[in-house]
């Protein structure tokens, strides 16, 4: 049963965001970023957005706990523990990321309510422009055969990421790939309006060598 409400709270939700005609205030802070995906009939600017927000929340909240925590190192950490389910979204989660959730959830096609896995459509414009453009031959091999059996999903494409996360940092399709199925799907599962978006960030302490 759990599945099948779960179901049907997507699809309540995309359909009352569907049917509004306002339209969400944006403020995009990225705009001077490197473009990352540049596939044609896509909302490059806001998908564009929506990575480099994810890269700051994990290399900020990585960050709280080692200060020479980089990029690369919040990727791996991200995944690992995603793989894991040791993920705690609402310390990660930013008020800025909730926004440009709130403009992602207006497009229909990149949301699937039936799918039980993740609520992600893995036949979007996006996930294909993604699995097209992804640089390392094997994990688009592992992707196309996921895709091929209709089994694309976090659980099982995690293994192989885990060992290839530091490729993100030069990859942005996949970089987008984890930005959007292991983060903003998941925040459909989360009352983000109960988040402590004001809880006082951690001071980090150049001059404290780490132990």
């Amino acid at each position: 049963m759990k599945p099948i409400l779960k179901t049907i709270t997507i699809t309540l939700t995309l359909i009352l965001f569907n049917c509004k005609n306002e339209t969400i205030q944006l403020e995009y802070k990225y705009s001077d970023k490197p473009a990352v995906i540049t596939c044609d009939n896509l909302d490059s600017k806001l998908y564009h957005e929506a990575l480099y927000s994810f890269e700051d929340d994990i290399f900020n909240y990585y960050k709280k706990s080692n200060f020479k925590s980089t990029l690369v190192n919040a990727y791996s950490q991200f995944i690992r523990n995603a793989q894991f389910g040791r993920l705690k979204y609402e310390d990660i989660i930013s008020e800025h990321s909730i926004k440009v959730f709130q403009a992602l959830k207006q497009d229909n096609k990149l949301w699937d309510p039936e799918n039980t896995k993740s609520h992600l459509n893995y036949n979007s414009p996006l996930i294909k422009c993604i699995v097209k453009n992804i640089k390392d031959t094997s994990l688009k091999t592992t992707f196309n055969a996921l895709l091929s059996i209709n089994d694309l999903n976090p659980k099982l494409i995690a293994p192989p990421l885990n060992t290839k996360a530091r490729n993100a940092l030069n990859d942005k399709y996949l970089a987008s790939y984890i930005a959007f199925d292991f983060y903003y799907s998941n925040f459909f599962d989360i009352d983000l309006t109960k988040i402590n978006l004001n809880k006082p960030e951690s001071k980090v302490d150049f001059n404290k060598k780490p132990e």
